[in-house]
């Protein structure tokens, strides 16, 4: 038992390392797959609706964006849950998914979820419940925020590659509302002036940390609303984004094998020297 010891503590050495390294390609590429199993289960729930049922849900939450005249931020925990009216409204599932948010220009599409919880940032974008619900109207700012950089996800790390003139898209019960992006902005996270509803606008903001891997200032993408019709006209003009895998997950996918070959070469090596020595 002993001989086999030093091989013993090797192989886990070398598990336990590449677990590391792996650790976050599969953590993202499994978030994928549930953000998609997600998505998936919403068109579902929505396909199974009718006409009455999207029209009352969306009167429900245009009643409780009329009473959000101005964006004021969360202060407490009652800020940061929402009330009743907020956690009733746009949730078709049960689930507090309102929807979706779809980025061509950086390849994302992501649920989004009610309130900023850390359980939700973790896996999709957050609502910021005391701001406008996506829903679209005039005088309205819903205010999506999402992380960047986590081991386990990718979520908006590559937010600050959209561009003013980029379009997004929040797929919302049965409607598709398209944005196209106004304003891009980095600021301290107490300067709220280019969140607020201005009257007449129909606005959209998606908000992360910045700079990447320090977080001392917010990154505001602003949408404005345009027609879908308008925006995907855009599209057409627009150079189709390839998708890619991120650098780091193509590294991580070179480097494994060549670990693994390298480990299984210091077991044959160090079992010919035992030959040897024998």
């Amino acid at each position: 038992m002993k001989k086999h010891l030093s091989t013993i503590i090797l192989v886990l050495v070398f598990l336990a390392g590449l677990g590391m390294v792996l650790y976050p390609t599969v953590s993202d590429l499994v978030n994928k797959a549930h953000q998609s199993v997600a998505i998936d289960s919403y068109e579902q729930k929505i396909s199974e609706m009718t006409k009455e049922d999207f029209h009352r849900i969306l009167e429900d939450a245009r009643k409780y964006n009329h009473t959000i005249t101005t964006n004021e931020f969360p202060r407490n925990q009652s800020d940061l849950d929402g009330n009743d009216d907020y956690q009733a409204a746009v949730n078709p599932s049960g689930n507090g998914m309102i929807g979706y948010l779809k980025i061509d220009v950086i390849n994302l599409r992501i649920p989004i979820y009610h309130t900023t919880k850390e359980s939700i940032l973790q896996k999709a974008v957050g609502h910021i419940p005391t701001t406008s619900l996506p829903v679209g109207g005039k005088g309205t700012h819903a205010v999506l925020t999402g992380h960047r950089g986590l081991p386990s996800a990718r979520l908006f790390t590559d937010l600050d590659k959209v561009k003013v003139g980029d379009v997004f898209y929040i797929y919302v019960l049965d409607d598709i509302l398209a944005y196209r992006v106004d304003k891009i902005s980095t600021v301290l996270p107490s300067e709220v002036n280019d969140l607020q509803i201005e009257p007449g606008e129909d606005y959209v903001s998606l908000v992360t940390c910045t700079p990447y891997g320090i977080n001392t200032h917010r990154l505001v993408v602003r949408g404005k609303r345009v027609s879908y019709e308008e925006a995907v006209e855009q599209q057409k003009t627009v150079k189709p984004v390839v998708e890619t895998m991120p650098k780091e997950q193509i590294a991580v996918l070179v480097i494994a094998p060549v670990l693994l070959l390298l480990f299984i070469i210091i077991l044959i090596v160090k079992k010919k020297r035992k030959g040897n020595e024998q």
